[in-house]
């Protein structure tokens, strides 16, 4: 299932790039797949890597906790 939206998605920064591989654990190949989903998507990085199984609801809401924490 695919989650289009009619909007583009900025492309993620590299403190949430960093995020993902060093706090959250998510190998390159999986960052990888998740920013060509999110890309072709136009859907959020970390939406889009929950969806795929790539991380769970837990990881997803540290990830959206630490967004929310960001300035």
């Amino acid at each position: 299932m695919m989650v289009i939206s009619s909007s583009p998605q900025p492309p993620p920064s590299a403190p949430l790039l960093q995020f993902l591989r060093h706090q959250i654990g998510l190998s390159d190949s999986a960052l990888d797949l998740g920013l060509k989903q999110s890309q072709l998507e136009q859907a959020p990085l970390p939406v889009v890597l929950w969806r795929y199984g790539l991380i769970s609801l837990d990881q997803l809401a540290q990830v959206l906790d630490w967004q929310d924490q960001r300035p």
